[in-house]
């Protein structure tokens, strides 16, 4: 399990930008793209929008979808790329891995967010950003990694929240502009070898499993039949036996096996709609006591082990079931296996050579009031739609 929960009282990181550690992280990004996550090109389109807003003083919120780790750092290009540092909501448990990343982070322009509970000071600071024009700020309404360049996964309520708060505390100010928000859609394509590429990771999860090398399969048809495999296992583990059926089928059951125990005690019973949202009330309920509360060890034992069983869950719900059907391009077949080895190890290994293009969309003004006569959320909808639009777009956008 990667150390996405921290039981630690909460203390929020705000910003504190240095011009200088910004200039050493931008010159030294594109090795570091490069190194580590096997980024070694890319591309900004639709630059004009995002410099027109910069030009009219508007406050600035980047909504981007979230498929890999490094998406804020390949962000950075676009920041490169405009000559302006950006802020970025990120949460907490990245500014506890090292000295060096909580160092780093506030300076370059990060501030923490808390995503097992309500974060008002990150809240009003954000709100802040906005409103004061500055710099941009990005914010990932899926809320967390989903490996799936190829799909848009549900997208959080807060971002419309946030951009019409700052918009109002906007309005109230004698700046000029307006407050907006601009879809960011960044899509990677894989320029190698994928046979050549997947081959030794592939060996190594074989291995795990006991397997002979399946060299003499199809690589769609070897990456499926592994996948089914480390299936079977957490069925075996949850369940006490496989079950019948296809992928689709077998991974909502899963997943439903592990969270309904949890909302029975924690919650209820309630049950939400959103596999995320239900996830993160279970943490947000689960986590407090271990935090603050007296409890045993073998209780705080306990519930860490329910926290594993979440962030199982998490990863279950980033499979689809389907996302290797038909004929499936490089990028997804890539996805699929640096899915499977961070489940098994906690880490993918760089894979180059990966382009990038990073997209900005057109500007949705915040109002600084909600209609309530529309059905849902006006500029979440449209926030998604444009998200969805651009990401099939993205599909044959390599170079060009």
């Amino acid at each position: 399990m990667q150390n996405i929960v921290i039981a630690e009282t909460y203390r929020f990181v705000p910003p504190r930008f240095s011009p200088f550690w910004w200039r050493i992280i931008q010159w030294y990004l594109p090795t570091y793209l490069r190194k580590n996550f096997g980024i070694t090109s890319w591309k900004c389109a639709g630059v004009e929008r995002l410099a027109a807003s910069l030009s009219a003083g508007s406050g600035i919120l980047l909504a981007s979808n979230h498929s890999r780790p490094c998406d804020p750092m390949v962000l950075g290009l676009l920041s490169r790329e405009v000559a302006r540092p950006f802020h970025v909501m990120a949460s907490w448990h990245l500014f506890r891995q090292s000295r060096a990343q909580s160092f780093i982070l506030p300076r370059i322009g990060g501030l923490s967010v808390y995503r097992e509970g309500l974060d008002r000071e990150s809240l009003k600071c954000a709100t802040r950003i906005l409103a004061e024009a500055r710099f941009p700020l990005i914010i990932f309404p899926e809320g967390f990694v989903t490996r799936n360049n190829d799909r848009l996964m549900n997208l959080m309520d807060g971002v419309a929240f946030l951009a019409r708060a700052a918009a109002r505390q906007r309005s109230a100010s004698p700046l000029p502009g307006k407050v907006v928000i601009h879809p960011v859609f960044v899509r990677y394509f894989f320029e190698g070898d994928i046979a050549a590429t997947l081959e030794p990771v592939l060996q190594e999860i074989e291995a795990r499993l006991s397997w002979q090398p399946q060299s003499l399969l199809p690589l769609r048809e070897r990456i499926v039949k592994a996948g089914h495999a480390l299936l079977a296992l957490k069925e075996m583990e949850y369940l006490g036996a496989t079950q019948s059926g296809g992928a689709k089928e077998r991974l909502p059951h899963l997943f439903d096996h592990l969270l309904a125990p949890l909302e029975q005690e924690w919650t209820g019973g309630r049950r939400e709609t959103d596999p995320m949202t239900r996830i993160k009330r279970l943490r947000s309920a689960i986590l407090p006591d271990m935090v603050h509360g007296e409890i045993t060890e073998e209780e705080r034992a306990r519930r860490w082990r329910q926290l594993a069983d979440l962030y199982v869950a998490q990863q279950l719900h980033c499979y689809s079931g389907d996302y290797l059907a038909d004929t499936p391009s490089p990028e997804r077949l890539l996805e699929t296996v640096e899915r499977y080895e961070e489940d098994l190890t906690d880490a993918a290994r760089p894979h180059p050579p990966i382009h990038a293009v990073i997209s900005v969309g057109d500007a949705i003004e915040a109002t600084p009031t909600r209609d309530r006569a529309a059905d849902g959320d006006p500029v979440a909808n449209e926030l998604r739609r444009r998200l969805e639009m651009m990401l099939e777009e993205s599909k044959t956008r390599r170079r060009t």
